[in-house]
């Protein structure tokens, strides 16, 4: 297995990455917006991109995203193909994508939000903070890729303040601060995110009722 920077050579595995990419989000029943292999070729040839192989069997996949004039990163569209999951190559895309994007864009903030657990404890080990929206990107452009998700009416409701996902930020001048202070880093608490999630729930999802 290699994971490596996607180049155009790696064209010809758009079609399958964009595929794997829906049929996930189906199972997950999220509303997440379906990539055109158009848009993963333009990003391969960008080197805006990480690919993982087995030999040359397609394995898993993410790529780079700007904001803000290259200000905010994000590293989105991770994936990896239903015969290679579960061995921890989620993790090790995420580690090479983390790191092609520091030195890609090295003054630049890595966010991204998510609900999942599994999502949230590979990013905090990597060194992200959770963080309210509002310390995200204000760049309208990220937050209309949101519509296609079913909670989206959450997300305006609360005026883009708060929503199911969680914000997570890595903030590489914030880095350098803990770094002279030496602070120890401390575990990942899923339970505490869990009943993060579980309050999230609860409040919008009763508020909606009252609504009706």
């Amino acid at each position: 297995m290699k994971i490596i920077i996607a180049n155009k050579s790696h064209a010809s595995y758009a079609e399958i990455i964009c595929n794997t990419i829906e049929e996930s989000a189906k199972v997950r029943g999220t509303g997440i917006a379906r990539r055109t292999p158009e848009y993963i070729i333009n990003k391969m040839e960008k080197g805006n991109a990480v690919i993982a192989l087995d030999d040359e069997k397609f394995a898993g996949f993410c790529y780079i995203e700007t904001w803000s004039h290259d200000k905010y990163v994000a590293n989105s569209g991770l994936i990896v193909h239903p015969d290679y999951r579960n061995h921890g190559l989620a993790k090790e895309i995420k580690k090479v994508i983390f790191e092609h994007s520091r030195t890609k864009y090295p003054e630049a903030k890595i966010f991204g939000i998510t609900t999942g657990l599994a999502v949230m404890k590979i990013n905090y080990e990597l060194g992200y903070q959770p963080v309210t929206f509002s310390e995200l990107t204000d760049d309208e452009t990220f937050w209309k890729g949101c519509q296609t998700c079913k909670n989206y009416d959450i997300l305006t409701r609360t005026e883009r303040k708060m929503c199911l996902c969680t914000g997570m930020l890595y903030d590489p001048e914030k880095k350098k601060e803990l770094k002279k202070i030496e602070k120890p880093k401390s575990k990942f608490n899923d339970k505490a995110f869990q009943r993060l999630k579980h309050i999230k729930q609860t409040l919008f999802y009763k508020k909606e009722k009252l609504e009706k």
